[in-house]
């Protein structure tokens, strides 16, 4: 079945009476109702997706493509209707990288996770000995999810856990579970009963999930003293992990960048999603030579993004999606203004607005230990440090215990590269930050967790590998 439209697609997910309150951060509006779940609704989702896991093993990997597959026409088929839903409990725009964006990626990378041949590898082979190494399923895998990318990094989850025969239990944020539970009746449509469960519910629910003895792994984004927490009540059971933690991705602009040229790419590094995004850019060192006109060029191209309500057509920047995380935001650049750090754009929020709408923000002039620098903001403003030379500003960027990912900017790529294999993170980008793709493998550095995704690696990390010997 299609939905033309979210109220249609609302009405098949939500409970017929009570359930919680979900209001849209950009007005205040009700979205919908949520029922949540309980301990006993995930035991009992648990026990279902265990018992259908051999047979969704035993279809082999061509016919899980094949469904796969289908499940990425259906989201296209809903596409309008989920991105409407999404943008009004999310908050983001429907326009520009933003909710059209995201459920779009939500079929790509479902068709990706089909898209490798997962086969024996050969280990030794040289006339006396034997072996070869398998990918067998796990079992179950716990899957539980932020509420910056609520459909597609439940996607990146539950797509290649599908794909190598194992079946999901998914836990989405409190904030934004409407999004992910029409997601997941979407695809249930497609898949067969029990291979895919969403239970929306509370900490107890998240921490249930990471513990459970019928688990045999964890799919994780979110933050890292959350990422710890999983860890510690996952160890029990020996759980396998894949972490995506806490970023607080630096760029570094060379010497010989052109400012106008890199301008709104590093807007947009920094500011997708409203800077919601645990991999952008989040504090950008340039050096003194050229400070001035990086300041002048990215001001610039920032004020000229309008910001608002998501189903505005016009808008591409949208509220935060909580106050909670206002708040942060709030708080870290007043802490810069009162340090004496220059405001280029925006700050002073208009505090009789009605959402959590915080002003595109460009902090110049700060101290490179000022909070707004060293803590992630997880929100529309980014602090701009100089530095003398790209030697302080690679040991800036590698000062923090965070390391997901960064970028250098410049127009000698050999240099850049150069720089680049010296900063300790997952992943750095030449010329742009935070274009993931679903063919490269993608993970964290240092306390930005751990294991990758994406790509046959992505694959073999929800697999169990066997080696036979004979």
């Amino acid at each position: 079945m299609s939905y033309s439209n979210a109220q249609e697609l609302l009405a098949a997910i939500q409970p017929a009476s009570g359930g919680t309150e979900i209001l849209d951060p950009a007005t205040g509006e009700l979205v919908g109702r949520v029922a949540q779940g309980s301990v006993a609704d995930l035991d009992a989702a648990v026990s279902a997706a265990r018992n259908a896991q051999p047979a969704w093993d035993a279809l082999g990997h061509d016919e899980r493509n094949r469904l796969l597959n289908l499940a990425a026409d259906h989201i296209e088929a809903n596409a309008e209707a989920l991105a409407e839903l999404l943008s009004r409990e999310q908050g983001k725009p429907m326009n520009g990288p933003n909710a059209r964006f995201e459920v779009g990626a939500c079929a790509a990378w479902l068709r990706a996770a089909t898209a490798y041949e997962v086969k024996p590898e050969v280990v030794v082979d040289d006339g006396e000995t034997y072996a070869a190494k398998h990918y067998r399923a796990l079992g179950v895998v716990g899957a539980i999810g932020p509420w910056n990318w609520p459909m597609m990094i439940s996607i990146w989850q539950l797509a290649p856990s599908l794909r190598m025969g194992n079946t999901v239990v998914m836990k989405p944020s409190e904030y934004t579970p409407l999004s992910v539970l029409a997601l997941g009746h979407v695809l249930n449509q497609i898949l067969p009963a029990d291979v895919l469960h969403v239970v929306a519910g509370g900490r107890e629910v998240g921490e249930k999930l990471s513990a459970h003895p019928d688990v045999n792994k964890i799919m994780f984004t979110g933050s890292t003293p959350t990422g710890k927490a999983i860890i510690r009540s996952s160890a029990d059971t020996v759980k396998r992990l894949t972490l995506e933690l806490g970023g607080n991705d630096a760029g570094i602009v060379m010497e010989d960048a052109d400012p106008k040229a890199i301008a709104e790419d590093l807007f947009w590094g920094a500011f997708i999603n409203t800077g919601q995004t645990c991999a952008a850019l989040k504090r950008l060192y340039v050096p003194e030579s050229i400070y001035e006109q990086v300041c002048q060029a990215l001001t610039e191209v920032a004020a000229k993004m309008p910001m608002g309500v998501g189903r505005d057509e016009n808008n591409v920047l949208g509220p935060l999606q909580n106050k909670a995380q206002y708040n942060i935001v709030a708080d870290l650049v007043q802490d810069a203004v009162d340090s004496g750090a220059t405001v280029l754009l925006g700050a002073n929020p208009d505090s009789e607005a009605v959402g959590y709408f915080y002003p595109t923000t460009l902090v110049a002039d700060i101290d490179p230990q000022n909070p707004l620098v060293t803590e992630e903001q997880f929100g529309p403003a980014l602090p701009i440090v100089k530095v003398k030379n790209v030697e302080e500003a690679i040991a800036h960027a590698n000062s923090l215990e965070t390391g997901l990912g960064a970028s250098v900017w410049g127009s000698d790529r050999e240099k850049a590269l150069a720089v680049a294999a010296q900063i300790q993170a997952g992943t750095v980008w030449i010329n742009s930050h935070g274009t993931i793709d679903p063919r490269i493998p993608f993970g964290g550095a240092k306390q930005s967790g751990y294991g990758l995704e994406f790509g046959l690696d992505g694959l073999k990390a929800l697999a169990q590998p066997q080696l036979i010997k004979g």
